[in-house]
């Protein structure tokens, strides 16, 4: 008898994931902003990518509010069922929540338990036509010498995409409207009419409307410029150091337990190692991590919950 033979008789043999008794039905992944922004685009190849891992279907649930609140506390609702996990963003895996809205009930770091981060994305700003200016330095003059009138909008207060605009902002001295929306669709709609005058949004909104005749991309949040946006400069070109990325990844609600977090970090990094998946992530505009540690994830979420908390607390930041 061969060794793969002895192994399957043994209970031993791989895909287990598939095979074992967990997940018994669907698994749910709750996602924390509605449907067409970039946590959705993200989270629903994210769950493709796992559903044949597990040997199950593998749900994207959309539970906007809060920057990832309703989310977060639907999550805890299934009491660590092993079936519920939350697509983690900075709002509740960073704790900027707890410092930016009254009344959040949840500690990231005592309530969820960490499994690991699938991808980043970048941000780019996106500006209307009727802002005028060539370039993102141009742009910029406008705006300060227009205080109070530049509109840009956010998926919520305390966003990622709202972060970076007000660091930007108080980096140059900008006066600027922040108009937060609760859903990515009806922001986009509204600066593609000149609503409003701007988003920064992830790159794999930004797909969705490369070469739209009403809006330009004007600047990136990466180092550096990136092919795919060709002539799309930095905001580092601009602002010396500057960049910033979005995260996203996999939390498990409290009495999850441990070895079902760790099969599920298996499959997500089986899913990260595919390059299939890595490339179904780049045609969307994010980057693939490489696989990780839910260890990597919470230092991961640590670094990025001091780097915005700071910011919040520097410029008193709430949601009102």
């Amino acid at each position: 008898m061969n060794i793969t033979r002895r192994l399957a008789l043994a209970g031993f043999a791989l895909p287990t994931l598939a095979r074992a008794a967990w997940p018994e039905r669907p698994v749910r992944l709750m996602v924390p902003f509605g449907g067409g922004g970039q946590t959705d685009i993200v989270s629903r190849i994210m769950a493709d990518a796992l559903g044949p891992r597990l040997g199950q279907t593998v749900l994207a649930d959309n539970r906007p509010g809060g920057n990832g609140s309703a989310a977060a506390e639907a999550t805890l609702r299934a009491g660590g069922d092993g079936h519920t996990f939350l697509i983690a963003n900075i709002g509740v895996n960073s704790g900027l929540n707890a410092l930016l809205y009254r009344g959040v009930t949840y500690d990231a770091e005592r309530d969820f338990l960490p499994v690991g981060c699938f991808c980043t994305t970048a941000n780019m700003l996106l500006v209307h036509n009727s802002i005028p200016g060539e370039d993102f330095a141009q742009v910029i003059g406008w705006i300060a010498a227009n205080p109070g009138r530049f509109t840009y909008a956010s998926a919520s207060v305390g966003a990622i995409t709202h972060l970076i605009m007000e660091d930007m902002g108080a980096r140059l001295g900008l006066d600027m409207l922040h108009v937060p929306y609760r859903q990515s669709t009806q922001a986009m709609t509204d600066m593609l009419s000149g609503r409003i005058h701007a988003r920064c949004l992830g790159l794999p909104e930004g797909e969705a409307v490369r070469g739209a005749a009403t809006v330009r991309p004007v600047a990136l949040t990466t180092p550096g410029r990136r092919p795919e946006w060709p002539g799309v400069p930095a905001m580092s070109e601009v602002i010396p150091g500057f960049q910033a990325r979005a995260y996203f990844g996999l939390a498990a609600p409290r009495g999850t337990p441990p070895e079902t977090v760790g099969r599920l970090n298996a499959a997500m990094n089986d899913a990260l190692r595919e390059p299939s998946v890595i490339a179904a992530f780049a045609r969307v505009g994010a980057d693939a991590m490489p696989p990780n540690s839910p260890d990597d994830f919470r230092r991961q979420a640590r670094a990025d919950g001091e780097r915005w908390g700071g910011l919040i607390r520097r410029l008193n930041l709430v949601a009102e």
